[in-house]
């Protein structure tokens, strides 16, 4: 016996993953259905070897659904996320609109799986941003031996963060340097992205950071530990898929890399692969379509007494978006649900 599951925002990017992923880890469906705004109605999407047509989500009855992932915007998923949890159908939602609600657990279910427990209070459980996401997954193992302070991270985000349009603007502006008179100017960022990286995404806050700043700290503290401090500058760059992350941790003990490089291996959802040799470490390219977290470049920090370095990439398709969601799913069968 398995679930009924619907993928709300299926034509999109991160609800195309979803279905795939479900399909690869072999996720116990009973039913599925394909679920986006009327302008895509019919639209067709795979799930393994089979076509689905999207159904309209605004008349769809959410009534004997077990789980709703949901991979739209915050302005649909407030519209719709309620109706469906009141339904009695969990929803796993991807957006940011839930995610710092006390009453909405945030969950990456190698980190925090004990709080899917919480999930009763409004049927709802929260996805992080995908640049918190991968990061979690190397800090906590890290944390638990011995504990984090404060950590320093910058981001290369990639533009399929931003949808489908950014991955467009990317490919025309990149064309577009190489064939005179077709230039084409930034639309979905301030700037030109290609051969440019731009230290801005999502909106300014008064205090100059900008929100994809400001998630990193919130949803690190509510997933991890509230009392680690976390700075961040996040920046997109010219890549298709893949978000890269340099860290640095500073810590209340003294942590040898070598020992940190033992535990990161053993840990959950990471692959650790750091020679010190030309190309010993993996960029964003090779991680496409994988699930891990890979780690390179790890090493001490000999400016702080405890303080690591070290370098993470990872799928923001994949374990900073549907994988955790799917995740998450897992997580709430085997842990809640209980079916089969």
């Amino acid at each position: 016996m398995g679930y009924k599951v619907a993928v709300v925002g299926a034509t999109g990017n991160v609800g195309r993953e979803m279905l795939n992923i479900l399909d690869e880890r072999q996720f116990p469906v009973d039913e599925i259905v394909a679920l986006a705004s009327r302008k895509s109605l019919g639209t067709e999407v795979s799930f393994g070897d089979k076509t689905l047509k999207t159904k309209d989500l605004d008349t769809f009855d959410f009534t004997g659904w077990d789980m709703a992932l949901f991979a739209v915007g915050s302005e649909a998923t407030k519209k719709y996320a309620p109706k469906a949890a009141a339904a009695g159908c969990v929803v796993i939602d991807n957006s940011s609109l839930y995610r710092y609600d006390p009453d909405v657990p945030l969950i990456v279910p190698e980190v925090n799986p004990q709080a899917v427990h919480g999930y009763g209070k409004k049927n709802i459980i929260a996805n992080p941003n995908c640049s918190t996401a991968q990061m979690v997954v190397a800090l906590k193992p890290l944390h638990d031996r011995a504990k984090i302070k404060r950590v320093v991270v910058s981001t290369y985000q990639s533009v399929s963060g931003s949808g489908k349009e950014a991955i467009d603007e990317l490919w025309n502006q990149t064309k577009g340097m190489y064939v005179p008179g077709q230039e084409v100017e930034p639309s979905v960022y301030p700037k030109q992205i290609a051969f440019n990286v731009i230290p801005h995404i999502d909106v300014f806050l008064d205090d100059g950071s900008t929100k994809e700043e400001w998630k990193m700290v919130a949803e690190t503290k509510k997933i991890i530990d509230t009392s680690i401090k976390v700075t961040a500058t996040c920046v997109r760059v010219p890549v298709f898929v893949g978000h890269s992350e340099s860290i640095n941790v500073e810590f209340e003990d003294f942590l040898d890399e070598d020992e940190a490089r033992d535990i990161l291996r053993e840990s959950p959802g990471i692959m650790v692969i750091d020679k010190r040799e030309d190309g010993g470490y993996v960029t964003p390219v090779e991680c496409v379509g994988d699930y891990a977290t890979f780690i390179s470049r790890l090493r001490q920090d000999s400016t702080i007494d405890n303080g690591l370095n070290f370098w993470c990439v990872s799928d923001n398709l994949r374990k900073g978006a549907a994988l955790n969601a799917v995740q998450i799913a897992e997580l709430l069968g085997r842990e809640v649900l209980k079916k089969g």
